[in-house]
């Protein structure tokens, strides 16, 4: 047997890669200075795994950015409005790389940045390529190369992981009409070719591709293609070890496809697929490997060695030891870097703790399978085994988990409480007698730019520095003056800002029961953009208000409406560590309880606009269509529990970002929020056709500039998106509004774009009355 990674987190053991990246966007240090954090982060990273005893060590798992951006300035697929970027003497590789992930604001030059979306399931997102009618493709960057001989350097039996050219192009899109991505390939492989010949005159041994999407829904034309990409490769190279890596799925109607593929392991995923070992196991020939998933890498929780040590038993005496490959189910990208960081009994009680697991910890899970079911376990091993059965017994039957109160709401919830009082048509005019908004009314999506002084305040809040009341105060004062701010600049509906909350899951799952919390337990989201997830260890419920408070204060400031802002029950689970004990359904439906309770509340303190988001709802559907319906009927029906409490007068928003709507438009109509709004600008309102084509009936707010950038788009630009979006909405039902929160972005930046979005708003309304008249 033999043990390998699919990939490490590559953000450091404290976030030094979000530090490095920030500092050297603000020039306050040098490119060198960036590319030795990176070189320093990959080390460290190899060196924790060779340690340990992993077999296969991953490497080109590191990234700057995005792992898909990388494989895109490899391949050269660089779109043509950064050509001049490229052409500047004073622009590095790595200059222009982020330039295509942040956009470029600079001298005379002002370009978008490059689409971004979900990874799969995940919470993690990558920016999509862009193709053109005959792409073309060459070897731009050596970065997959120059890993590699790093790694070998340091002593490392390294193996390049690097993203599978059908799954490459098939997270890409056609940026005009007229031709298949798929029909790609033809130009792409004699890159892919070029790469893996050079990897192996350097002396790799094995290269492991990683192709998701053989765990999803496949035509027929790709499963051909997939056919002849990997003979080709195989003909190529018949001295190369090849690893095909799927997960996040069951390979399921592809298996006979995978099986078939002319490769030496085929890894699959069995901690969200476990029931398709059997028929794996029977399909696979006999010069077929195959790699065990049996470590949960997108969750928390630790390994159960019994029932892992079932599975490689079974493998083992079907197919013989030689052939088995112990390993995570994907890459530990998706988990946080070490729990011996978790230092605090405060924050993590120690019970709870015992039952979890991090990427380091993952690592060692790893090899102790390894030595356990060859039989050659040490002491060290065979303690552990001990030390996690009795973790694993514990957990079934601690007292934290369980609450009958909680389990027996949710028995007793009915259709009735999923329903508004009345229907849009009669909301909406109930509404607008009470909110008096004008047309095309703008709002924010709810945070503000949280300040190095608002984070500090929170840090020596916590640290015991500042008491409660000068907390509060200083809160209060920059709640104010962000309220002050809004109504000097025109903005209809206001929010509060949200500086009193650090991520828009942790802050409400501080308060909620059944939730516990990390120090150090942070996982990349985009870029330098970490999260901190929390962890859903129990039964969930509120035991008191979570945003009365702030909500109301923030609204006795003003005579403009201010904004309740809530995050939805789907977007909690999804953007948490969930527990592992029970259906997804049933936690789900417990939040949405307690989310409701929060909503009715808001509306009894004076609130009449309450946004609940939900910018998970999309990247929750799993990634079989025919296993859509059963996650959109629970999905939506928690979000309607969560929000039809309320009178007719209180308006219900919601927001999502980073979907394709076209295949779930349906479901979102069925949410029956007020309002919805949506990311729209990174896709030139692309989004919005699919309302357009359902004839949605609500009301939608399509960002008109993207936060995740840090240029500051023109009102013209914002006025050409709004004409774009009137051209397929009613004008009645339109919203202003950015693409996401504020949070991450500066105050500069921040201003500047509100007040011409403000500016465009009032001049697309005039516009069009003047039209009408």
């Amino acid at each position: 047997m033999q043990t390998h990674l699919l990939g490490s987190p590559r953000i450091g053991r404290h976030r030094e890669l979000k530090k490095a990246c920030e500092q050297y966007w603000s020039g306050k240090t040098s490119l060198n200075e960036l590319l030795e954090t990176g070189k320093n982060i990959s080390l460290q990273n190899w060196k924790l795994q060779q340690e340990a005893g992993i077999d296969l060590i991953p490497c080109n798992d590191f990234s700057f950015y995005d792992q898909v951006l990388d494989m895109t300035l490899t391949v050269g697929a660089i779109p043509e409005r950064y050509q001049e970027v490229a052409a500047r003497k004073s622009t590095s590789e790595l200059d222009l790389y982020f330039a295509m992930a942040r956009g470029y604001q600079k001298d005379d030059l002002d370009i978008t940045a490059m689409e971004m979306t979900k990874w799969f399931d995940t919470n993690y997102h990558y920016i999509v390529p862009e193709f053109q009618k005959n792409q073309p493709f060459r070897l731009f960057s050596q970065k997959i190369i120059t890993e590699f001989i790093s790694a070998k350097q340091a002593g490392v039996n390294a193996k390049p992981v690097i993203i599978g050219p059908l799954t490459y192009l098939l997270l890409g899109k056609e940026k005009e009409g007229g031709f298949d991505k798929l029909d790609l390939i033809h130009h792409l492989l004699p890159v892919y070719i070029e790469i893996v010949k050079e990897l192996e005159n350097q002396g790799a041994q094995w290269i492991q591709f990683d192709e998701p999407f053989l765990g999803l829904d496949l035509t027929e034309k790709a499963k051909e293609i997939y056919q002849s990409v990997y003979s080709e490769l195989r003909t190529q190279f018949p001295d190369l070890k090849f690893i095909v890596a799927t997960y996040f799925e069951g390979l399921k109607d592809n298996l006979s496809l995978a099986a078939s593929l002319p490769v030496d392991v085929l890894h699959i995923d069995l901690v969200r697929s476990p029931e398709q070992l059997d028929e794996v196991l029977h399909a696979i020939p006999q010069t077929l490997s195959l790699s065990l998933g049996v470590v949960d890498g997108r969750n928390i929780w630790k390994n159960d060695f019994e029932r892992s040590l079932g599975i490689i038993e079974k493998a083992v005496n079907t197919i013989g030891s030689d052939r088995v490959f112990i390993a995570p189910s994907c890459s530990l990208l998706h988990s946080p870097f070490d729990l011996d960081l978790e230092t605090n009994e405060n924050t993590l009680s120690p019970e709870i703790k015992q039952w979890m697991a991090f990427a380091k910890q993952k690592v060692h899970e790893v090899v102790a399978l390894k030595k356990l079911a060859a039989g050659k376990a040490d002491y060290q091993a065979l303690q552990q085994f001990a030390e996690n059965k009795k973790a694993i017994d514990n957990r079934k039957i601690s007292s934290l988990i369980h609450n009958q109160a909680v389990k027996d709401r949710v028995d007793i919830t009915t259709e009735n409480d999923a329903q508004r009082k009345s229907p849009f048509s009669i909301r909406k005019e109930n509404q607008q007698n009470v909110l008096q908004l004008p047309l095309f009314p703008t709002t924010t999506i709810g945070s503000f730019p949280q300040t190095k002084e608002v984070r500090a305040w929170r840090s020596k809040f916590k640290k015991g520095e500042l008491t409660a009341e000068q907390y509060d105060d200083l809160l209060k004062k920059e709640t104010e003056r962000t309220i002050r701010w809004q109504e000097e600049i025109g903005i209809d509906v206001l929010v509060h800002g949200e500086f009193e909350r650090n991520d828009m899951v942790e802050y409400f799952g501080e308060q909620l029961a059944g939730f516990a919390f990390t120090q150090n337990g942070w996982v990349q989201s985009y870029g330098s953009r970490c999260v901190k997830p929390p962890v859903i260890y129990g039964d969930v419920h509120r035991p008191h208000p979570m945003t009365v408070y702030w909500s109301q204060y923030a609204q006795s400031l003003t005579q403009k409406w201010v904004k309740g802002m809530l995050t939805g029950p789907v977007t909690i689970l999804q953007w948490s560590f969930v527990r592992d004990d029970q259906p997804r359904s049933v936690t789900c439906k417990q939040i949405a309880l307690a989310i409701r309770d929060e909503v009715n509340d808001l509306e009894k303190a004076g609130i009449r606009i309450i946004q609940i988001d939900e910018p998970a709802i999309r990247e929750g559907l799993p990634l079989r269509r025919s296993e859509w319906q059963q996650y959109l009927e629970w999905a939506v029906e928690a979000f309607r529990i969560s929000a039809s409490g309320v009178e007719d007068t209180t308006q219900i928003h919601t927001h999502m970002c980073y979907s394709e709507f076209n295949d779930i438009i349906q479901n979102i109509a069925d949410m029956d929020a007020d309002v919805i709004t949506i990311e729209c600008s990174r896709s030139q309102m692309e989004l919005l056709q699919a309302f357009a084509d359902f004839k949605y009936p609500n009301e939608i707010g399509p960002g008109v500039y993207d936060i995740h950038s840090p240029r500051v788009p023109s009102k013209e630009e914002m006025i050409h998106l709004l004409r774009k979006a009137q051209a397929v909405i009613p004008a009645q039902q339109l919203w202003v509004n950015p693409d996401c929160g504020l949070k991450t972005r500066h105050w500069d930046e921040t201003e500047k774009a509100l007040i011409a979005m403000v500016e465009a708003s009032r001049e697309a309304a005039a516009a069009y009355v003047l039209q009408e008249s």
